[in-house]
């Protein structure tokens, strides 16, 4: 007989480990990229290589709350909890990364810029995002029934999503301190190739540690969902 919390991982034992190693081993070679190979920028100097953080870290906050739309919606399609347990995996990681670009950018703008904070169209409009994180993450822990919670949150991931495409449109619709975007735009990225090839590297890197972490917490919030199943059927 086989334990219900032991049954998850048969045939896919070995993804998180060779998720694991492949992120240590990127992030090893993102280190040697930033701090050895990069050029030094020549307006910004050494703050400038922050960027390297920044712009994965904003990339994996609005990519935690895309899965956290898509999750939603599908689980108020089909009623099935694995897509409420990704979206509550993917809000975890979405949160600690959004609180990442707001201190990494804090960081950046106080040599830069002169003050750690200002506001900023887009720095508002992430500040606006880590609070719906925080709703999000108070909605799930007032409401008690499971469905109601479930379905609840999945109406605030999906409303809670429109903040993102305002992020990023935020730097084009107002004249503001923070940069224009120099990756994604429309005559291509807008940087040096060894800083292209740096950043995309550690945005690899990032990705990958977002995927383990990712795989891990949905297994945590699974193995939670199995023993609430079994107190359940013991009372």
């Amino acid at each position: 007989m086989q334990l219900p919390l032991a049954r998850s991982r048969r045939g896919t034992w070995w993804v998180t480990p060779l998720l694991g190693w492949l992120g240590v081993g990127l992030v090893a070679l993102s280190l040697i990229l930033i701090f050895l190979y990069a050029p030094t920028d020549s307006v910004q100097g050494q703050p400038q290589r922050i960027f390297y953080l920044h712009l994965p870290a904003a990339w994996l906050a609005y990519f935690s709350f895309f899965l956290i739309f898509v999750s939603s919606i599908a689980y108020l399609l089909t009623h099935r909890t694995g897509w409420d347990r990704l979206a509550r995996a993917s809000a975890e990681l979405g949160f600690v990364f959004t609180t990442l670009v707001l201190l990494t950018g804090s960081i950046w703008g106080r040599p830069i810029w002169g003050t750690w904070w200002t506001w900023d169209a887009r720095l508002t409009t992430t500040l606006i995002l880590w609070f719906i994180y925080l709703a999000y993450f108070a909605l799930r822990s007032y409401v008690s029934d499971p469905e109601r919670k479930a379905r609840y949150a999945a109406v605030l991931g999906i409303i809670g999503f429109v903040d993102v495409p305002i992020i990023h449109m935020s730097v084009l619709w107002w004249r503001t301190l923070h940069p224009q975007p120099v990756v994604v735009r429309s005559g291509g990225p807008a940087m040096p190739p060894a800083m292209l090839l740096t950043m995309l590297v550690t945005l690899l890197a990032f990705f990958v540690l977002y995927l383990f972490l990712l795989v891990e917490k949905y297994e945590l919030e699974r193995m939670k969902d199995t023993l609430v199943d079994l107190r359940d059927q013991e009372l």
